[in-house]
């Protein structure tokens, strides 16, 4: 790994310029920022990136990144990580990423320069290839759902496609047929699996539903309801709803209310996630538990381990969800 030194004699500078570089001191010339920028990219360093595994200089901070922090699934993402950071005397630093590439990458970067010891990511806009560059410089990086195949060891997800069809199936044998699904508009890959897994279950069991039974809108109980209007335009002769998450399936139920609609007798709701809004909705929500809370905190462990430097497993960790049967769903009417 890369010094100051080394950097010092790749630039043909002083240790002292490279720091006066490194720190944006009005002393450094043009000609220096430039060499010692140049050297810097040449061997990879960063700016106490090394500091980071010498115990003797350790920040003690935890770096977690979430797509947004006032969304309460990643309000537990972030809660569980903290937990096991407290117990192990770390303190925690957070960045949003919106699921935005450019917006990850700053707050990565960020977290990174800010020598965070263990990193548990959450990136849906970042390609494999830069997650992979990061964690060849951070050995306490461990992505949260995502898989990467080429660190699958570091990467803890849920199998959303197993998710989407074991809801699916579930309104299905209840003896629906015509079930609409109500979609994120992000362009990640949890949006593609839950729909092939919807898609799945209506092919597994002979049943051809056009396109205008799938609406995507924002992943919040706002889109829920626009996306439940939307269908409920299309007088489309619809029994059930499978909701992105259940936030989106709260919004879809009000709209259902509002238009006479209830829930389950005439349309039977699930959702995905199983967070707290869930058991509080009336009816209480049928939903796909998303453990969150477990997979952090094992992302969390996992992360800290990596950072000290212990072996670790070597097999991807993919967790497989469960139905929660409650009051949302029911058998068709006819």
């Amino acid at each position: 790994m890369a010094t100051i030194k080394d950097v010092a004699k790749a630039a043909g500078v002083s240790v002292a310029t490279v720091s006066r570089v490194i720190n944006r001191s009005p002393k450094a010339s043009t000609k220096a920022i430039e060499s010692v920028n140049i050297a810097m990219a040449q061997l990879g360093y960063r700016p106490n990136a090394n500091a980071r595994a010498l115990v003797s200089q350790s920040t003690n901070t935890m770096g977690v990144l979430v797509s947004d922090v006032s969304d309460p699934f990643f309000g537990t993402l972030i809660k569980a990580v903290d937990d096991v950071a407290h117990t192990q005397g770390k303190h925690l630093l957070i960045g949003n990423g919106y699921h935005n590439a450019d917006e990850e990458r700053e707050a990565i970067e960020l977290l990174v320069n800010s020598r965070c010891e263990s990193l548990v990511i959450h990136s849906k806009g970042l390609t494999d290839k830069e997650l992979l560059s990061y964690t060849q410089e951070v050995r306490g990086m461990v992505l949260i759902n995502r898989q990467i195949p080429e660190i699958s060891h570091r990467c803890i997800a849920l199998d959303n496609y197993k998710g989407a069809y074991l809801a699916t199936e579930y309104l299905i044998r209840h003896g629906h047929t015509n079930i609409a699904c109500i979609s994120s508009s992000h362009h990640i890959e949890d949006v593609d699996a839950r729909i092939s897994g919807y898609l799945a279950a209506l092919n597994d069991h002979n049943i051809e539903l056009s396109n205008k039974y799938i609406v995507h809108c924002n992943p919040d109980s706002e889109g829920g309801e626009e996306a439940m209007t939307h269908l409920l335009t299309q007088s489309l002769p619809i029994t059930a709803v499978f909701a992105y998450n259940d936030y989106m399936a709260a919004g879809a139920m009000s709209i259902l209310d509002e238009n006479g609609l209830d829930v389950p007798e005439n349309v039977s709701v699930i959702g995905f996630d199983d967070g707290p809004i869930a058991r509080y909705l009336t009816p209480k929500l049928t939903t796909i538990r998303y453990p969150i809370q477990m997979m952090a905190e094992q992302a969390a462990r996992l992360s800290l381990d990596l950072a000290n430097g212990e072996t670790v497993h070597t097999e991807p960790v993919m967790l497989s969800p469960t139905l929660v049967r409650r009051n949302s769903v029911d058998k068709v009417r006819s």
